[in-house]
């Protein structure tokens, strides 16, 4: 593994851990729905356990197909031309910046990218409603799978970044370390932590996590290469 994806699969990681107050809001709900269609009693925990482990398998597996189906067109793109390497960069760097800005709440702008994806939404929204209420794991990971399609900032933003990766199984893999990253707010959702809830409504936290976001955009950036 070459050092260079290392530090990736890690930083998309982080970013993932990072953004998790921003997961809650987009799929926190269905996360904790998927408990309260669960009867109560002797082996509750292991069946809500796979209900959750299942519902965030299917998402992070679409996050994972999507970068994949990106990277056939970006990798190729980015090997033959150097400005659509430089362009990807770019785009990849400032769409990290905008969902800082957006989590650290100082500018909203990251709503208007999220829009790109809304029409592919609109076509697989009816579709959950095949799969609620979820009364089995495979429902659970169908569900998770379609919802992985929400249009979501944090999701495209880390998508340009996969986009940058020079082969298609390092694209997916960058969305996978990405989805890992989200699991744990996701679980304890799904657990009803309240101590995530609180996390979320922590300005300072999300002030925090919005510049280090910010900071991972700056670092994308292909400033040198631009100046010259």
């Amino acid at each position: 593994m070459h050092p260079e994806l290392y530090l990736s699969y890690s930083s998309a990681f982080l970013i993932g851990l990072l953004g998790s107050t921003h997961c809650l809001g987009m799929c926190g709900g269905i996360s904790a729905s998927l408990s309260m269609t669960l009867p109560v009693g002797k082996g509750f925990r292991l069946r809500q356990t796979m209900m959750l482990l299942a519902f965030n398998l299917g998402r992070v597996g679409s996050y994972a197909l999507i970068a994949a189906l990106i990277a056939i067109f970006s990798t190729s793109a980015a090997g033959q031309w150097r400005w659509a390497a430089l362009l990807l960069m770019t785009l990849a760097g400032l769409l990290l910046i905008f969902m800082g800005l957006s989590m650290g709440q100082w500018w909203q702008g990251i709503r208007f990218v999220e829009k790109v994806g809304a029409p592919v939404w609109k076509r697989l929204a009816p579709l959950t409603r095949r799969f609620i209420p979820v009364n089995n794991p495979g429902q659970a990971l169908a569900l998770g799978a379609l919802w992985g399609w929400l249009p979501c900032g944090l999701v495209y933003s880390t998508l340009g970044w996969a986009a940058l990766q020079p082969t298609i199984g390092a694209a997916a893999l960058t969305m996978l370390f990405f989805g890992l990253g989200t699991l744990p707010s996701m679980l304890a959702t799904g657990y009803a932590a309240n101590w995530i809830r609180n996390l979320q409504g922590n300005r300072g936290f999300r002030r925090s996590s919005g510049a280090l976001l910010i900071l991972f955009g700056l670092w994308t950036l292909p400033f040198q290469a631009l100046m010259h």
